[in-house]
Order: structure tokens, then sequence, then C-alpha cells
């Protein structure tokens, strides 16, 4: 798990991202990772291969991998069988690689070693047309698929307004180690929450959603990121 963080607001460090990126409304994963990175947000440590290179025969990450297809047309990678996992040596990284290489729209490929299980967690952002800014989080899995157990605030929070948004889903107990389970970073969750608030609150983007968020007893990793720039 890597973290970086720089003496620079968000506005401003997400305004350089922009443009960088000023021919885009949809950014590959790799680049919204990158960004977060910068603002203190935890990913998995990885590496980008365009569609026109070669899995190197040797690099820096540990096995077991995944694999994830990078494509600013595909919106959903499960739905077009985009995602490798327990991938545990070079071979069958570079069929892995083949293989999402042959989707249709693949750009490239995304690299990354295999975070440990945790409890997943969902937060993202949005403009809404009549409130403005607004940040979400939820509990990730069946919890948000089947429950819709996530709660909503205007952005951007404070540290004790990300902390009142966290306890307001019925789940909440699921962070603090209920029934022997072992007790989550709390204030590493309310560090993601408040960057993403911020990140939205600039309305320089759409839609930010960082889903899953993996939440273990000392860390929070971002395991998938997406950003819309749009017309905001």
């Amino acid at each position: 798990m890597t973290t970086e963080h720089k003496d620079n607001s968000v506005a401003e460090m997400l305004r350089k991202f922009l443009e960088r990126n000023r021919h885009k409304t949809v950014f590959l994963e790799h680049e919204v990772k990158g960004l977060l990175r910068e603002l203190g947000i935890s990913t998995p440590k990885g590496m980008f291969i365009s569609a026109a290179e070669s899995v190197p025969s040797s690099h820096a990450l540990a096995y077991p991998l995944v694999a994830k297809v990078s494509s600013s047309k595909i919106t959903s990678k499960s739905e077009v069988h985009g995602v490798r996992t327990g991938l545990k040596n070079i071979d069958e990284l570079t069929i892995a690689v083949r293989e999402l290489m042959h989707i249709e729209n693949a750009e490239g490929a995304l690299i990354e070693e295999m975070a440990p299980q945790g409890v997943e967690i969902v937060a993202g952002g949005i403009i809404d047309e009549q409130f403005g800014p607004v940040v979400m989080f939820g509990l990730g899995g069946v919890f948000v698929e089947l429950f819709r157990d996530i709660s909503f605030a205007l952005a951007p929070l404070k540290k004790e307004d990300a902390l009142h948004l966290i306890q307001q889903v019925k789940g909440y107990k699921i962070l603090t180690g209920y029934r022997g389970r072992p007790q989550t970073d709390i204030d590493a969750l309310v560090k993601v929450l408040v960057i993403t608030s911020e990140i939205i609150s600039t309305e320089l983007i759409r839609e930010i959603d960082l889903n899953p968020v993996v939440l273990y007893p000392d860390s929070a990793i971002a395991l998938d990121a997406k950003i819309l720039k749009g017309e905001v």
C-alpha cells in the first residue's frame, strides 16, 4: 500500500490533474489513483501496461497479483470479464494481460498487488442539481447492494462531519469490532471521506466513486476509483 502527500490544496492539485488530462472527460483507473495518492489516499502498489506494451519479465510487484482491463469506454469491468485475480507467477500474468488486451476498447491493463481481505465500504461524491456538492458513504458488498445502507451529506466535510456520516449507517457496529470482528481504522476512513468531499466540493468534476475502499485495523486502501469530469 502506498500513500503520498504534498502540501498543496486539493483544488490546486485537481486543477493540475485536469490540465494534464484536459482532453478527457473520463479517466483511466491508474490516472485517478495517481491523483488519490498525491492527495493522501492509499492505493495498491501497481503498474500500468498500455495496449502497445508487453508484460515486463521482471518487476517490483509481489505476487499474487490482480490484472484489470483499462478503458475510458468500459463502465463495468466485471460485465466484460475484465478482471483476473490470484495471478501467482509471470506466466499467469502474461496470459491474463493478453486476454484483457483482446477485450473490445481495451486501452491497457492495470496490474496491482492483491490486497488482503478487510471490511469493504464505498465512498463517493456528486454534484446534485438541487443541493450542489454531495458526498456519500456506505458499507460495501451486500450492504449497499441489498440494504442500501448509505448516508449522504453536503460537501465539504470536516472531520467531525465525516465521523457523523459514518455513524449514520445501520452497519456502523461492523466497523467498530462487532462480535469479535477486528476494529477498523476509523481515522483512516474519516480521512478518505474528508478528501473525497474536498474533491467534489471544488465542483471541477461531476462525480467521484471509490468502490470499494477496504478498511483494516491500521489503514484504508482504495481498490477501485473513478472520476467523471463531464459538464459541471
